[in-house]
């Protein structure tokens, strides 16, 4: 059936051509207009001859998709640059991708603005969700699901985000000129002046070295991640639940919302200690005022900057009395500052009331006990207060509006912003406990017991709701549950802080021994006790990372999903309201892809309202960047949320599930069996060291965390972590992760199978090709494995891959990932009946097509310093040094291109 797979190949191009055609003029026009400001910025920063070398090497790899030359012709040019102008052209083709996902960002946000009519729901709103859920639930259903909806988005400092900061806020600058160059109203002199501004920082872009000089450290990584509250989530939240609010009810000016804050913001930021050294109590302190810091400092501005503008005069809008005797208190208590707002603002007791209450955030900020906070309740208390004043006063439009807003945030954000999360492996757990027991304390022993003494003293400080939860990693049994408990008895006796400890399942075996795992957690008093507490409430982590890496795409998706069927019918059983932590990556061969339709496609009954899921690495900046698409993937994972927890939606995915339950068993064991015959072959680990730039990663300096387990080359997968396993295979254009065994499974699906015993006259019949596309159209799971599969070929390109395969010196393993390739590939376009790869997809086959001939143009680079860093023969230190740094480069502009990491 693969016969084909290759003219198939061969006619992709001219597909490119055509989709790269059809690029609205908008887009070409600020793409065509920031491509000529760099060469512009090229020419006279590195002069003439650079920018004609930058524009031979695009014309070349033009000219290679479209057969006119071969990729050796295209390396044979590459291969004469002297390295250091190798070095300049992979800036340059770097800095580009950074320039066309920045116009790409625009288009998308003008987009979202021009469908956003008012006539109809958008697709995938918060007002289409409502829509639906009135119509099959009624008002009174719709009201209970609404309020047990929650979001929980979870920040991590995994080391997928390849950019510097410095580069992300040059981005940033130069985007808020690209704003300003294509407003409707301006006019022409503040168009070019605009232009002239964007100029001037392309052009520092240019001379920012994209490269880290020196390693993150986890305080890094929290500070680059207050970037996106600061700028985005922050102000986006209130927008959001509006937009809930207004679709619930009409008039949301003038009567008390109906929308509940439902989203829940954690991090992993300077908590997630698992495998990284560098992650220490202390650090786990800081993380939490940094945070506190910024949520504290927003909340001020917010409160001032409203507060301000209450000029209700006392004659029109008189205050209620309890507002009046609060002022009193607050004159009694703080005369000075009271008699000041007073004279301030004459006659303005609202205006009086909020200035103060900013002052009390202030000083909560600056830790002055005398006047600050010392909850976030009080806060509210104060804000509820003022509210009610003035709608008994008539001001019910002030009421409902920026003060409703505020009263939102503090709600979301508290005073730690996000919720810290603590992650360990069990076996440090169990070596602690070890080591206690015999009475001889190792460091990091005593590290774990010092974690657990500071998530009490940020409760204290902060509440329980800033850090509680404590994830276990490689959970086996109840007892590393137990573990846990114990070690915060050994940590602080009777004044042990409030614990919910997660278990983590991330291997097959362990996803499929999760429920009985469960079954002992039930049986340890501190677990009853905190099921007790918060309405038998528990919280279970899955993950998608190394289940994919140890079993391939395809099986791990059907493992996955059958380990959430299970648990969703035991925590029925149990009466326990089951959260589902999904432990997703940005990339695809990481659980990653388009967010909404993974909720979609959970098994029926284990969302039930709540999501809670990882943001990791670039995601978070492609999520939360920018407020205009910030707020449309919430509004699109909320409304995946709403929808699958109506039992129209689960009753269909669980018919389709059951009806294609044999066809997804076929599908996954041959392709677990054709991923592990590769990835479990002798030299396996050795060979993809030498094919792709693995070694090379750590000195990108992507974060603090290590990129493996343990020193020294990977002797097995096992040691290497999913991160970099993942990075790698981009980088050498071969996805491996995410497609690797899918075509195996579907042959396995459509071709006769033996009989358990073996026998050739008694073969069981495939269920063929026909059964396949069924299972595509109808149920949401099989769908969404074959979309994210080709998603993930469309960005493998097979000619560079190969050259990438070449490398080491294994013709078998290249032979064995290429046909896989070839039959993967025509298998997915046979069951979508896709012409060519995303061809439903247009805007996202459009991007992968538009970058591609310039990450080919890194690619070559790339192999040219990978090349002659794996030949045998000495290189001087100088030209080690100027390849490697060549290769980095390549590795930062590929991953730009690619737009994911790992």
């Amino acid at each position: 059936m693969a016969a084909n797979a290759s003219q198939q190949a061969e006619r992709s191009p001219v597909e490119r051509r055509s989709a790269v055609s059809e690029m609205p003029d908008e887009l070409r026009a600020d793409v065509r207009m920031l491509g000529e400001s760099l060469g512009r910025v090229i020419a006279e920063n590195g002069g003439p001859d650079l920018l004609a070398d930058v524009e031979r090497l695009r014309k070349a790899v033009i000219a290679a998709r479209r057969r006119e030359l071969s990729v050796d012709e295209v390396a044979a040019m590459v291969a004469e640059w002297p390295i250091d102008r190798a070095v300049e052209v992979a800036r340059a083709f770097t800095c580009y991708f950074h320039l066309v996902n920045l116009a790409e960002e625009h288009y998308r946000i003008r987009i979202l603005r021009s469908r956003d009519t008012g006539e109809a729901p958008l697709p995938e709103s918060l007002a289409q969700a409502v829509k639906e859920l009135k119509n099959e639930l009624g008002d009174g259903e719709l009201a209970r699901v609404i309020a047990e909806l929650e979001f929980r988005p979870v920040l991590t400092a995994h080391p997928t985000e390849a950019r510097r900061r410095a580069v992300a806020t040059a981005i940033q600058r130069i985007s808020a000129q690209l704003a300003e160059y294509n407003a409707p109203d301006r006019g022409s002199y503040e168009r070019q002046e605009a232009h002239r501004r964007m100029l001037e920082e392309i052009d520092l872009l240019w001379r920012t070295a994209q490269l880290r000089h020196t390693k993150l450290d986890p305080l890094d990584e929290v500070r680059t991640a207050m970037a996106a509250f600061d700028e985005t989530l922050f102000r986006t939240v209130p927008r959001i639940y509006r937009a809930l609010d207004s679709a619930l009810a009409e008039d949301g000016g003038r009567r008390a919302p109906q929308a509940r804050a439902y989203i829940r913001y954690g991090s992993w930021i300077g908590g997630d200690r698992d495998g990284n050294p560098n992650v220490t109590a202390r650090v786990t302190r800081e993380a939490v005022l940094i945070q506190a810091e910024h949520v504290l400092t927003a909340l001020e501005n917010a409160t001032t900057r409203i507060g301000r503008t209450l000029t209700l005069w006392a004659d029109i809008s008189r205050p209620g009395k309890a507002l009046r005797e609060a002022l009193a208190a607050a004159q009694d208590d703080h005369p000075e500052l009271a008699s000041e707002l007073a004279t301030r603002s004459p006659q303005e007791p609202h205006r009086q009331w909020l200035l103060f209450v900013a002052a009390r955030i202030a000083a909560t900020r600056r830790r002055d006990l005398d006047l600050a906070y010392r909850s976030p309740d009080d806060l509210l208390d104060d804000l509820r207060l003022c509210q009610a004043s003035m709608v008994e006063a008539g001001a019910v439009r002030q009421a409902y509006g920026e003060i409703q807003h505020l009263i939102w945030q503090v709600e979301t954000f508290g005073f730690h912003l996000a919720e810290l999360e603590v992650r360990q492996h069990s076996q440090v757990h169990a070596t602690a406990l070890a080591e206690i027991r015999a009475g001889a304390t190792s460091e990091r022993t005593e590290e774990v017991l010092a974690t657990i003494r500071m998530i009490a003293w940020i409760q204290e400080r902060f509440g329980v709701r800033a850090c509680s939860r404590y994830v276990v990693s490689f959970t086996r049994s109840a007892d590393d549950i137990a573990a846990v408990y114990e070690l915060a008895e050994h940590a602080l006796g009777g004044r042990a802080p409030v614990l919910d400890v997660v278990p983590l399942f991330e291997s097959g075996e362990d996803l499929a021994n999760s429920a009985a795992v469960l079954t002992g957690m039930l049986a340890l008093p501190a677990v009853q006790k905190r099921l007790d507490a918060s309405g038998r409430r528990l919280e279970v982590m899955l993950g998608y990372s190394d289940s994919a890496k140890e079993l391939g795409p395809a099986a791990a998706t059907l493992k996955l999903y059958d380990a959430q069927a299970e648990l969703a019918a035991w925590a029925a059983a149990n009466d326990i309201r089951l959260t589902l932590f999904h432990g997703r990556g940005g990339a695809l061969g990481r659980g990653g892809g388009p967010a909404g339709r993974a909720v979609l496609a959970q098994a029926p009954g284990s969302v039930a309202g709540r999501f809670k899921v990882t943001e990791q690495g670039e995601v978070i900046f492609a999520r939360y960047g920018h407020p205009a698409i910030a707020l449309r993937h919430i509004e699109q994972v909320t409304n995946a949320v709403l929808l699958a927890s109506t039992p129209s939606v689960e009753s269909r995915a669980a018919d389709a599930a059951a009806r294609y339950r044999l066809l997804a068993e076929r599908v996954a064991t041959a392709s677990e069996r054709a991923y592990r015959s590769l990835t479990e072959a002798p030299g396996f680990p050795e060979w993809f060291g030498l094919v792709s730039p693995l070694e090379e990663l750590g000195s990108l300096r992507l974060g603090s965390r290590p990129a493996r387990r343990g020193l020294g080359a990977p002797r097995s997968l096992d040691d290497l972590r999913a991160i970099p396993w993942v990075f790698s295979w981009a980088q050498t254009r071969v996805n491996l992760p995410g497609w690797y065994g899918l075509g195996s499974g579907l042959l396995a699906a459509t071709d006769p199978q033996p009989a358990a015993d073996g026998g050739p006259d008694e073969a069981v019949p495939g269920p063929g090709l026909e059964e396949l596309r069924r299972a595509y159209r109808e149920w949401p799971l099989f769908a969404s494995l074959i979309d994210n599969a080709e998603m993930s070929l469309a960005k493998t390109d097979r000619q560079i891959a190969a050259r990438y395969l070449a490398l080491g010196g294994r013709s078998d393993f290249a032979e064995q990932v290429l046909a896989e390739y070839d039959l993967t590939r025509e298998l997915v376009l046979a069951v979508t009946g896709h012409a060519w790869l995303l061809e439903s997809r247009r805007v996202l086959s459009r991007a992968v097509q538009l970058r591609d001939p310039y990450v080919d143009a890194l690619s070559h680079l790339q192999l040219r310093a990978l090349a002659a860093l794996r030949a045998e023969g000495d290189l001087s230190d100088h030209d080690r040094g100027r390849l490697e740094t060549l290769l980095l480069l390549s590795v930062n502009g590929v991953a730009a291109g690619l737009q994911n990491t790992g």
